[in-house]
């Protein structure tokens, strides 16, 4: 049974109703983690809501050490999704309902090929709007590499693959300061960018499978508006290692995004606008390994990377050391699971 993986500090929303129900639809089953500031609430069938006291009583020493009242507790959640062996994790948020068209995808798919390096906005093969994910360069917006196609659509396999979400799409602070707008994409063909290819991905509407499995991890030492994004960067890097790209399709959810401060998103995502170029400069230099099996590996070496260049803080390694301790848990037959500690 696949799963769709949710974090909130709100009763469930209408997006969230919707979800489950077509996730249930399709054989799946929703985990929602809640924080301290998630109030009581009665969830629908076929959610396993897990409060923040749940997540202490389980097993993971992830648990224990994740700081309360951020979006990092979402690994929680995927942990608990590996551990009962899920063929694959749909990851969204609680401001994001499906589309009639969403249904479960898997890892071998169709998809154009891009085949261009450097920084790629996949946006604009879904748009002819003036737009660009949040994460990507702003240096990049307006002269980035424009995504070359080649070759008919050709089915290839990704464990990481990225829909996008119409009505308020995710864009960074900037571009809402500046021209706000509903935005509906195009259903073009997917693309399939190769190994090179630079390019932002969020946790709004992103399928996990198996051998990605433990690039999922959220820093928690990070800006809120970075964690994802950051997590993207280093995972793209992994992938690489590993003979693989990530694919973007076209809409598969619609957004009634959660209300925000503007102007906190913008100071959030500072960081990000200096550092996003630096960044994956850095990853890109790493020499991985190129193993089977070896993602853990390079995520803590991505991290230790990030760490020495002063863009994520020396505590963060503690809880990368406790994910890895924790999937590995979760991976192997027969390892503990989501169960509460002895």
């Amino acid at each position: 049974m696949g799963s769709i993986v949710i974090t909130t500090i709100q009763t469930p929303t209408s997006s969230v109703v919707e979800m489950v129900a077509k996730g249930r639809q399709s054989g799946l089953q929703t985990i929602v983690i809640g924080d301290r500031k998630t109030p009581s609430a009665t969830w629908p069938e076929n959610v396993d809501f897990i409060s923040i006291t749940d997540q202490f009583e389980l097993s993971f020493s992830l648990a224990t050490k994740l700081p309360e009242n951020h979006y990092s507790r979402k690994n929680i959640g995927y942990l608990v999704a590996l551990s009962r062996q899920t063929p694959f994790i749909f990851d969204t948020d609680d401001d994001n309902a499906p589309l009639a068209s969403w249904k479960p995808r898997s890892f071998n798919t169709s998809a154009r090929i891009c085949k261009e390096r450097g920084w790629i906005n996949a946006y604009r093969w879904f748009s002819d709007d003036y737009i660009w994910p949040r994460g990507y360069p702003l240096e990049h917006t307006r002269h980035g590499t424009e995504m070359k196609i080649t070759g008919a659509l050709t089915e290839v396999t990704a464990p990481i693959q990225q829909g996008l979400s119409n009505g308020s799409p995710d864009v960074d602070a900037v571009w809402r300061l500046l021209q706000d707008q509903e935005i509906t994409f195009s259903f073009a063909e997917s693309v399939y960018l190769h190994a090179g290819a630079w390019c932002p991905f969020n946790s709004q509407c992103t399928w996990w499978f198996p051998e990605a499995y433990p690039l999922m991890y959220l820093p928690s030492f990070v800006s809120f508006r970075m964690t994802d994004i950051w997590r993207s960067f280093v995972a793209q890097r992994c992938l690489w290692a590993m003979g693989y790209g990530v694919v973007f399709h076209g809409p598969e959810m619609y957004q009634v995004r959660n209300p925000h401060n503007l102007l906190r998103d913008f100071e959030q995502e500072i960081p990000g606008y200096l550092g996003n170029s630096k960044i994956c400069d850095h990853l890109a230099g790493l020499k991985l390994s190129e193993k089977s099996g070896d993602a853990g590996d390079n995520l803590h070496r991505c991290y230790e990377t990030l760490i020495a260049t002063k863009f994520i803080p020396v505590d963060e390694i503690v809880l990368v050391e406790a994910w890895l301790k924790d999937i590995s848990g979760c991976l192997t037959k027969g390892g503990y699971g989501a169960v509460k500690r002895a």
